[in-house]
């Protein structure tokens, strides 16, 4: 199947067709802001409008009534807008014609029409009319004489088109007989925007027959599946872009936010173990089970449930072909009605049926179907009808239709109660019985658009009512009140009607694949009526039909469903757990990961009986090898067909899982482990703080004055009385162990003042909470709270404050062992499973079992000192790290310090050498002092059979240093945690520019300068910038521009002996362009510093750069922290400066080209003299922007943070900002 030509069929043709709707509807006077007035001289018969043109716009005849009709119908909802209104006609009468004509060309492609006349095509190749448009009298249609004489006329005259559409308008009435839920009768207004070409070449038919290989044709539920889809898909993605804006989703958005086709091996896993059990749970029959290759038999269970079993197929046995009653409350596009009907046939065939009888049977008796969208309707009348058609040739003539139907609203009917104050109550003598029940009806499918059949519906005579109001309407009445109730509610309460005893009645299954949608995207009427009615599965649509289809069945029938797997894991639905676990029994599922929806979501499918049978051993398939992982469809059909992955489990088992996860795959060893104690019983765990506003109140350290943070502060007292602003602040982060992501900090100056009063604007509210000040500054653990891959926990001494994204565990006891057993993959394990989703909470870490002998291990907190010590020791080895003291390259070696080296003073080669072997020491540690907690914890826990102590070299999280990418060893691809000598060398260039700012200092370890007061006497070896400026130009006109302070600084840090050996070894690993070492470091400088300084400094640089654009004519950098009210003053300096340079080597130049007879050095002169004057150019734009601001002599307050100052210091007095300093990278 060509699944991309029918995408792009779908999606130019929902367009099309649209535009077409709005052009038919405006030559109605109907148009996207009104419907039009007719002109004072107008009749009954001929109208006339004022559309800004030459003449008035005519419409005249039956337009006129089909006008009458649409403008009824969009006031019809006094609460909707007018717009909405309008562009829910147009998409309902674009996609009716697009479902029509995808069904007119499924049935020609099959044969189905019984005069074997094809109507938008031929069956003779090449040929360009249709069949029906060559030989019309050929055809089963019938034709008055005047009509037979018209076709003769367009025929005479060429008029193809006109006769095509009157053609095909007469096969939908022919349809409509056969359909009449699907194409509507002579008087259908859909009828008015039947206007297409089957000669244009641009026009849908010409696309639909041409563009859509006509074998595709030939599977029904494929093609129309995705076609429903792919028409649905911008419409989705509209609606998405709107969410990102957070606009909700309307009713009328609903379904193209929640419609997902269902892979075909799913639809068949889950029909044939309800539907399919059912029936061989009380009629065994070998024949059957083999040929549906997805039934999953039942698994080995004890006598006593062996016993249920026996009495349940008793009853099952009674049970008939057509009381096999199967519900689907969320149709789409019939994919599983439509294989239930396959299984149907096959149970009615081996019960001596022929397919004649059962095919009028199964729609008579045994498929339901209801959904939100009159789309999604359509397409599952027609396709329950075309199966129906495959087995039984005469279907047409017989009058069958499904039992499917869309859910109506009532919005816009008066209920008869709202109306009794306007008459007398003698007036009023009707049987309350049905007019309250015509109420009841009006208030429950009010905006049932956005309920669909989640609503349920009281009981009651519908019948009876049906008939009641057709006896009133039969009798008269006299009373003009009542009258005209009657005359507004009997054309619509049928359908209502109909659609409430579907609601209300019970089947024996019931299989769907719901909508999707969480509640945070849900308007606030849906939401409102999730809270009220869905309280256990409220936070999204598809977990509160998991409530709702088991209340569709009857006592002992089968739900399946295909959901997202949150309900098996998540707190929110403990209770909905709990209900099931207790009251129903999970028969089997296939817990399909991601990979079936795409990659955004994993998925399940499962099977639940309603009816609790106590230790039944459920099936269950896990179709994936790695919690995230995407697999495609096919990968786990394959797997499921394999076997692959399965286990059996009863429910029992869950409930003693704390939150009651349905976690089928472990094993008896550990859910014993929960009768322990808890992580709870020995320490407090706590969800981080909730600033409200991190912008205002979280900086990275290295943004603010470092003066002016306080460190190692042990309680609130000593924190409010230092007068320190900023506090540390662990914040979650990257995947990391024992120690680091120690990069915020937030303000918590007077004891958190700011943020503690801190409200919102609208409801005066304070907005944050969280604050945890018992237990703030306290030595604590915290974890990464969203992970994708692993939980990791990490060990802060104290005088931290913890964010929400990182929570805290607290303790009195030994901390040090308790994140030893966190950090093992014994508890790993535990999270998946009582939470195996990509947010680890507070309670989940308090609910880890405990074993008391952990506190008093003494191997384990040498372990965990040591793996503490190794982590910070790597974490502080990168001036990301507040404890940074020196860069690694310049410490010295034990080799060193014992006098092994001989020479003066080791090469960059050499440290580059020794601190490799330093790291690669770290990590061999590290990874086996892992693996021995691993081998302890499962020894522990008695969980040898089930986990390894193995720790996968990725999993390690200390850097390891190859030369190369290509070195990198395949157990280490994805790593975070590998660093090449490029990488090196560029964070010794970053160390060397801090020194050259004076941030760090050659004679000063750690933070030489970072605010506050200039020390001078901290720089004896290297002296630092003195103003501040530090310029990169093409070529070397300044002794202080960046690459000369870069090699003076070299010398000093390694000596001139090997200047030249590790300039060169330097430059080499950079990996950029230049014919010597110091072009290599000037490109650098030019074309790569700014964009991995800012990555470093994740997107907050310290070092900003003045650029004047893209022809690099000036840059210059400056540090931050000691950015006075004249720096850009000082920067203007050096612009005039290059500026002069190159206005004297164009001189230069011009001199040398009057008297040069070189070619080729006169053409290298001039295009260097061309790059030169397009410097001088931009530069002198850019004098004029740095002028203007140096001008405002601006001052900046580090707190801001660089977000807010980048913007500051390029914005003057008034307002307007100029483009001084280069984006951020």
């Amino acid at each position: 199947m060509n699944k991309t030509a029918i995408r792009n069929f779908a999606t130019w043709a929902r367009v099309t067709l649209q535009e077409n709707m709005r052009q038919r509807a405006a030559l109605l006077g109907i148009t996207p802001t009104a419907i039009l007035e007719p002109l004072p001289v107008s009749t009954s018969e001929i109208q006339y409008f004022d559309m800004g043109t030459a003449t008035p716009l005519t419409v005249e005849g039956t337009a006129v009534r089909t006008r009458k009709k649409l403008t009824e119908r969009l006031l019809q909802d006094r609460e909707r807008d007018y717009g909405t209104a309008y562009q829910d006609l147009i998409e309902t009468m674009a996609s009716t014609w697009f479902n029509r004509l995808i069904a007119i060309r499924y049935m020609e492609v099959n044969d189905y029409f019984p005069d074997h006349m094809r109507v938008l095509s031929s069956d003779v190749p090449d040929k360009v009319d249709p069949d029906l448009v060559s030989t019309p009298f050929e055809s089963d249609l019938e034709f008055t004489p005047a009509e037979e004489q018209q076709i003769l006329d367009w025929k005479d005259h060429n008029q193809n088109d006109a006769l095509f559409n009157f053609l095909l308008r007469k096969r939908c009435h022919e349809i409509g007989q056969w359909m009449p839920d699907f194409f509507e009768g002579d008087d259908d207004v859909s009828d008015y925007f039947l206007q297409f070409s089957y000669i244009d070449p641009n026009g849908v038919v010409s696309h639909l027959i041409h563009d859509i290989p006509e074998e595709d044709f030939q599977d029904q539920v494929q093609i129309i599946g995705w076609l429903y889809q792919y028409y649905n898909s911008e419409w989705k993605d509209e609606v998405f872009a709107k969410l990102k804006k957070n606009v909700k989703v309307s009713k009328e958005n609903i379904p193209a936010a929640t419609q997902l086709f269902t892979p075909d091996w799913i639809v068949r896993y889950m029909v044939e173990n309800s539907l399919g059990r059912l029936w061989l749970a009380g009629h065994p029959d070998d024949e059957l089970q083999a040929k549906w290759k997805y039934y999953v038999p039942e698994a080995q269970q004890e006598a006593g449930v062996a016993q249920k079993l026996a009495a349940l197929r008793a009853d099952y046995a009674r049970l008939q072909s057509e009381d096999l009653t199967v519900m689907d409350p969320c149709s789409g596009s019939g994919h599983i009605l439509v294989y239930a009907f396959d299984v149907l046939m096959d149970i009615y065939l081996s019960q001596g049926y022929t397919e004649r009888e059962a095919a009028q049977s199964i729609l008579a008796h045994n498929l339901y179907g209801l959904d939100i969208d009159d789309r999604a309707y359509q397409l599952t009348y027609f396709s329950l009808m075309m199966k129906a058609r495959q087995y039984d040739r005469r279907l047409f003539s017989r009058e069958l239709r499904p039992q499917v139907c869309a859910i109506e609203e009532s919005n816009g009917l008066t209920k008869w109660s709202d109306m009794r104050g306007q008459v007398e109550a003698e007036q009023m003598s009707l049987e309350d019985q049905f007019v309250n029940l015509a109420d009841e009806l009006i208030d429950t499918f009010r905006d049932a658009k956005n309920y669909g059949s989640l609503l349920q519906v009281e009981p009651g005579n519908y019948d009876g009512l049906l008939d009641y109001m057709q006896q009133l309407l039969d009798e008269g009445c006299n009373n003009l009140f009542l009258s005209g109730w009657l005359q507004e509610v009997a054309e619509r309460m049928p359908k209502l009607v109909r659609q409430a005893k579907l609601l209300r009645q019970k089947y024996w299954v019931c299989v769907t694949n719901p909508p999707y949608m969480g509640a945070g995207n849900m308007n606030p009427i849906l939401g409102s009526f999730m809270k009220k009615c869905y309280p256990n599965s409220k936070s999204d649509l598809s977990t509160a039909f998991m409530e709702r289809c088991l209340d569709f069945l009857v006592p002992s029938g089968f739900m399946a469903m295909i959901n997202i797997p949150v309900w098996m894991f998540l707190s929110s639905y403990e209770k909905l757990r709990h209900i099931i676990a207790t009251q129903d029994t999970y028969i089997s599922m296939a817990h399909l990961g991601r990979g079936v929806f795409g990659s955004d979501f994993g998925t399940t499918a499962f099977v639940i009986g309603k009816k609790r049978i106590p230790a039944y051993q459920g099936t269950y398939f896990r179709l994936f090898e790695k919690q995230g992982a995407v697999d495609s469809v096919e990968q786990k059909r394959q797997w499921f067909l394999g076997k692959k992955g399965i286990y059996t489990a009863k429910q029992e088992c869950f409930i003693k899982i704390p939150g009651e996860p349905i976690a089928y795959w472990v094993s008896d060893n550990f859910i014993q482990c929960y009768s322990l104690n808890k992580i709870g019983d020995v320490a407090v765990t706590r969800e981080g703080m909730t600033t409200a506003n991190n912008d205002a109140f979280i900086r990275l350290w290295h943004e603010v004055g470092f003066y002016k943070i306080g460190i190692n502060i042990s309680n609130r007292q000593d924190a409010k009385q230092s007068m320190f602003v900023w506090f540390p602040y662990a914040k979650g982060g990257d995947y990391r162990k024992w120690y680091g992501n120690i990069n915020y900090v937030v303000n918590w100056e007077n004891d958190g003042e700011s943020i503690r009063t801190f409200k919102d604007i609208k409801n005066n509210r304070i907005r944050s909470h969280n604050y945890n000040l018992d237990y703030i500054f306290k030595e604590c653990l915290s974890w990464t709270r969203l992970t994708s891959y692993s939980f990791c926990i990490r060990y802060y001494p104290a005088g931290f404050l913890c964010d929400t994204t990182g929570g805290g565990l607290y303790t009195e006891v030994n901390i040090k062992n308790i994140q030893g057993l966190l950090s093992s993959n014994v508890v790993n394990y535990m999270l998946q499973v009582q939470n195996p989703t990509v947010v680890v909470q507070a309670g989940d870490v308090a609910r880890i079992p405990f074993k008391q002998e952990i506190l008093s291990n003494n191997q384990i907190f040498d372990i965990v000192n040591e793996n503490i010590s190794i982590s910070k020791a790597d974490w502080d080895s990168f001036e990301t790290s507040w404890d940074f003291q020196t860069h690694p390259l310049l410490v010295p070696s034990a080799l060193d310090m014992a006098g092994l080296i001989t020479a003066k003073q080791p090469t960059l080669a050499e440290r580059y050498e020794q601190f490799k072997a330093v790291c690669e020491d770290r990590f061999d540690i590290l990874q086996e002092n892992e693996e021995e907690l691993n081998r302890i914890f499962i020894d522990i826990y008695g969980l040898k059979d089930e986990l390894t102590p193995d720790v996968a070299p990725k999993d390690v999280t200390v850097h390891q240093i190859f030369d190369s990418k290509d070195d990198v060893p395949d157990d280490l691809q994805g790593s975070n945690y590998v660093l090449t000598k490029e990488d090196v060398m560029k964070s010794f260039l970053s160390y060397a520019v801090g020194c050259l700012f004076g941030r760090y200092s050659l004679d000063t370890p750690g933070l030489a300068y970072a605010g506050g007061e200039w020390d001078a006497g901290k720089y004896q070896t290297f002296i630092p910038d003195d103003d501040n400026v530090v310029p990169i130009t093409d070529e070397e006109y300044f002794d202080d521009d960046l690459p000369s302070f870069i090699c003076a600084w070299l010398k000093k840090a390694f000596g001139r002996e090997n200047f030249e050996a590790n300039l060169e070894f330097l430059t080499d690993a950079l990996g950029t362009r230049g014919a010597t070492p110091k072009e290599k470091l000037r490109n650098y400088f030019l074309k790569n510093f700014y964009k991995d300084h800012c990555k470093t400094y994740q997107k907050r640089p310290i070092y900003w750069l003045f650029d004047s654009g893209k022809e690099n004519g000036f840059k210059a950098f400056v540090y931050i922290h000691r950015w006075t009210k004249d720096t850009e003053g000082r920067v203007l300096l050096y612009l005039h400066k290059v500026q002069s340079k190159y206005e004297t080597e164009l001189r230069a130049i011009d001199m040398n080209l009057e008297n040069l007879s070189d070619k080729r050095r006169a053409a290298r002169l001039e295009k260097r003299k061309d790059h030169l004057q397009k410097q001088l150019a931009e530069i002198k734009d850019y004098d004029e922007i740095l002028d203007h601001m140096a001008n405002e002599q601006l001052t900046m307050d580090l707190d801001d943070g660089v977000k807010v100052n980048y913007e500051k210091m390029q914005t003057d007095r008034e307002g307007v900002t100029y483009p001084i300093l280069a984006k951020l990278k």
